[in-house]
C-alpha cells in the first residue's frame, strides 16, 4: 500500500478529491477547522461537485453552524443538493475523506494540516464500505440557517440594494458572526445595516423572519439591547392606519462615519 501527502491544508487536499471528479465523497469525523474549509472549498469550486457527505460529531457541527457565516455557505449547498450532513458516534475514528478509489486521512498538528492519500484497491474498498454502512446508520443533522444567497437576494428585492451592498461589505469584513451575547450576529448586522439606511423595522425584521435569520420578536429584543447600547437611535414614522411605525437610524457618529471595511469593527468595539 502506497502513500503520498496531498497539500498541507485542508482546501488544498479537497482540491485534488475534487479533481478526481468522484461521484461521492464522505467526509468522516472532521474537525471544526475542517468543516469550515470544506464549505469555503465547495462553494469556490468551478467543476461539478460530488455528493458532499458530511458524518460529524453533533457537538462539533453544532459549533461550527453557530457561526452565520459557514451556515448559511453550507446552507447554499444543502439547497443545492450537493452537500448532507448527519451526526455519529465515531468511537475514536480518524478524520478522513473518503470516495470510492481513495482515502484521505487528515492530519492536524498545530497550525499545520497534512492529506495522507493511499489508493491502495483493498483498503479504499474497505474504508468505503465502512463509511457507506456508518452513513445508513447515522442521524440527519439540520441546518436552521438560511443560505446566504437566497438571504442576500431577498435582501436586495425585499429592502433594497443599498442595504444589500452594506450587509455584504461587514460580513466580508468579520471572520466569524456569531454574537455569542456581545458581538456581530445575523440579526445584529441586519439591523445596524438597515439604521445605516434609515429603514423601518417593521421591514427589516419582516424580511429577517420571513427569510428564516429570526422571529421578529428577536428583532425587536436585539433593537431594544443596541438602542439601550447607543448604537442605534428610532424615530416615529405615521401610516395612515394603526400604530407608527419606527425608522431605525444610526446613533453615534463613530459609526455614521466609518468607511465601510471599518464599520463592523466600529461597531463591535462599541458592543465591547
Amino acid at each position: 500500500m502506497t502513500s503520498n501527502l496531498l497539500g498541507t491544508s485542508v482546501a488544498d487536499v479537497l482540491d485534488e478529491v475534487f479533481g478526481d471528479d468522484p461521484a461521492e465523497l464522505f467526509v468522516v469525523d472532521p474537525s471544526a477547522r475542517a468543516v469550515e474549509a470544506l464549505v469555503d472549498a465547495a462553494n469556490d469550486y468551478d467543476g461539478d461537485l460530488p455528493s458532499i457527505r458530511v458524518l460529524g460529531d453533533e457537538r462539533t457541527l453544532k459549533d461550527v453552524t453557530g457561526d452565520f457565516i459557514v451556515a448559511s455557505n453550507a446552507a447554499n449547498l444543502v439547497e443545492s443538493g450537493d452537500l448532507e450532513l448527519r451526526t455519529f458516534d465515531g468511537d475514536g475514528r480518524s478524520s478522513m475523506l473518503v470516495t470510492q478509489n481513495r482515502t484521505v486521512a487528515l492530519v492536524e498538528t498545530g497550525g499545520l494540516v497534512a492529506g495522507l492519500a493511499t489508493d491502495d484497491d483493498e483498503f479504499a474498498g474497505t474504508a468505503y464500505d465502512a463509511a457507506t454502512a456508518d452513513w445508513a446508520d447515522a442521524e440527519a443533522f439540520t441546518l436552521r440557517t438560511p443560505a446566504i444567497d437566497r438571504v442576500r437576494s431577498s435582501l436586495d428585492d425585499d429592502i433594497g440594494t443599498e442595504v444589500g451592498d452594506d450587509f455584504d461589505d461587514v460580513l466580508a469584513s468579520l471572520e466569524t458572526a456569531r454574537g455569542d451575547g456581545d458581538g456581530l450576529d445575523e440579526v445584529t448586522i441586519s439591523l445596524l445595516v438597515a439604521a445605516k439606511n434609515r429603514e423601518l423595522l417593521y421591514d427589516i425584521s419582516k424580511w429577517g423572519e420571513d427569510v428564516g435569520i429570526a422571529s421578529k420578536a428577536t428583532f425587536s429584543r436585539t433593537k431594544t439591547k443596541l438602542e439601550d447600547l447607543g448604537l442605534i437611535d428610532t424615530e416615529k414614522v405615521p401610516i395612515d392606519v394603526g400604530r407608527p411605525r419606527l425608522r431605525l437610524k444610526l446613533a453615534d457618529d463613530r459609526l455614521e462615519d466609518a468607511p465601510a471595511g471599518d464599520f463592523a469593527n466600529v461597531a463591535e468595539s462599541m458592543l465591547a
